[in-house]
C-alpha cells in the first residue's frame, strides 16, 4: 500500500508542478492581455514586448521553482493539505521571484505590478492544490473511516 502511494506521489507532485507553472504563466499572459494583443510594427516597445516577454517569463519561472519546490518538500513530509498553505506558499514564491528578477533587470514587465506577480503564485499555489496537494504525503491514507475508539469523548471508550 504505501509502495502505491509512493509511486503515486512521484507521478502527482511534477504533474501538479507543471500545471501550477501553466497556470501561473496563463493568469499573466491574460493579465497582460492588452499590452501584449496585436503590437503595431511602428511600436518598437510593442513589438520588444513579444521578444522579451519570453525569456524573462521563463527566467521569473525558474526562480519561483525554487521556494516553490522547498514548500512542496515540506508538505510532502509533514502532509500538509490545506489549501491556504499552498495558496499562500505560491504567492510567497512569487514575490521572491519578482524580487530576484527585479533586482536583476529592473527594466522588467512585472517589476511594475507586483500584484499581477503575487496573484499567478496564488493561482498557481491552488492548482497545485487541486492537483497533488490535497492528498500530500505518501505514508498518510487520504480516505481513512475513524474508528469509535479512535474518537475522543467516545462512549465506546468507557
Amino acid at each position: 500500500m504505501a509502495l502505491g502511494r509512493l509511486l503515486l506521489r512521484i507521478l502527482l507532485v511534477p504533474l501538479g508542478g507543471g500545471i501550477a507553472v501553466c497556470v501561473a504563466v496563463m493568469f499573466v499572459l491574460i493579465a497582460y492581455w492588452n499590452r501584449l494583443s496585436m503590437p503595431e510594427t511602428d511600436d518598437p516597445g510593442g513589438l520588444m514586448a513579444y521578444v522579451l516577454i519570453g525569456p524573462m517569463l521563463a527566467l521569473s519561472v525558474a526562480f519561483m521553482l525554487f521556494p516553490a519546490v522547498l514548500a512542496a518538500l515540506i508538505a510532502e513530509a509533514f502532509a500538509i493539505r490545506s489549501w491556504m498553505y499552498y495558496a499562500a506558499s505560491g504567492g510567497l514564491s512569487a514575490w521572491i521571484s519578482l524580487a530576484t528578477v527585479g533586482a536583476l533587470d529592473k527594466n522588467y514587465d512585472l517589476s511594475d505590478a507586483p500584484l499581477i506577480a503575487v496573484g499567478a503564485g496564488i493561482a498557481a499555489g491552488f492548482a497545485y492544490w487541486a492537483v497533488a496537494g490535497w492528498s500530500a504525503g505518501f505514508w498518510k491514507p487520504v480516505f481513512v473511516k475513524s474508528r469509535p475508539d479512535d474518537l475522543p469523548f467516545s462512549a465506546a471508550g468507557r
